[in-house]
């Protein structure tokens, strides 16, 4: 009997140590996950020797991949910012689809992409200046001869980006549509815009919903598909993103494009990639209608 104890209480305690492993590695997980969700300082980027930085690879002509090698306006700043940073930027490339997120939890350090400054957005992020305007402009079919305004678009089809500030700012174009006597159509949500131009070239969607540069960047490249209509939402910008509440960080990054701007290598670089520069970009500080940056 004593010894069938001593045999249960021995594999009690080879239990017992197994599952003290087991807490002390989901404690040191959870502890580690938290860290990284914080989301890294300026002075923690500088310590551990890199900043991690996320792009699109989808999203020309700010972000996206020819012959294999990423291009656009954002990748090549970011081959600036290598050479300017004391610290290694690693850069991670992919689909929109979580890469505001993954910045807002702490996964990646900055989002080098061309994500417009919304209100809501800034709930969960901090934006640097603007890198490019980004107000909302509907693009047609060439040859559509329905459509000659905005009222046109009413009870339209229309497509946009999942997730994207366009398809938030949808209402906005609603309203303007029910001030003129008509109404939003049906909208259809996409994984990215190449599938959103292939349905609209296709006559699956009556016009899309992108920002200025975009459109004109997609009607220079195909005049003979593409026709680019009127603004449909305030003015508005492109800018990068960093975790809520990081202001080092973010101004950190604004130090950057601040010498960019002074030295006019942004304004090359727009002009290269967007066909056009934005020289009257705010700075650091309000919005069209004295309206602050979001923090």
């Amino acid at each position: 009997m004593g010894r069938l104890s001593r045999r249960v209480c021995g594999r009690m305690n080879h239990y017992c140590r197994i599952l003290f492993i087991v807490f002390v590695f989901l404690a040191f997980t959870f502890t580690v996950s938290a860290g990284r969700a914080a989301g890294a300082s300026l002075e923690e980027i500088k310590k551990r020797g890199y900043m991690i930085v996320a792009t699109e690879d989808d999203y020309p002509p700010f972000e996206f991949i020819k012959d294999g090698k990423p291009a656009g306006l954002d990748h090549a700043l970011v081959a600036l910012l290598k050479k300017w940073a004391p610290f290694e930027i690693r850069q991670e490339i992919l689909p929109w689809q979580g890469l505001l997120a993954g910045v807002a939890t702490g996964k990646y350090d900055v989002a080098i992409s061309a994500a417009i400054i919304t209100d809501e957005r800034a709930k969960s992020l901090t934006f640097t200046m603007p890198v490019a305007e980004g107000t909302h402009y509907y693009v047609f079919r060439a040859g559509d001869n329905r459509i000659k305004g905005i009222k046109d678009l009413s009870s339209l089809t229309v497509g946009v980006q999942q997730g994207s500030a366009l398809a938030a700012a949808l209402p906005e174009l609603d309203e303007m549509l029910k001030k003129m006597g008509g109404h939003l159509g049906k909208v259809v949500q996409y994984a990215s815009y190449p599938e959103v131009y292939q349905d609209l070239a296709n006559g699956r969607l009556d016009y899309a919903i992108n920002s200025i540069v975009t459109v004109a960047s997609l009607v220079r490249e195909k005049p003979k598909v593409f026709a680019m209509g009127q603004a449909v939402s305030k003015r508005s910008y492109h800018a990068w993103a960093v975790k809520q509440g990081n202001n080092e960080l973010r101004d950190y990054l604004n130090e950057f494009l601040a010498a960019q701007r002074k030295n006019g290598a942004l304004y090359k670089l727009q002009g290269e990639w967007l066909g056009t520069a934005f020289p009257d970009l705010p700075w650091v500080g309000k919005l069209p209608g004295d309206r602050p940056l979001p923090e």
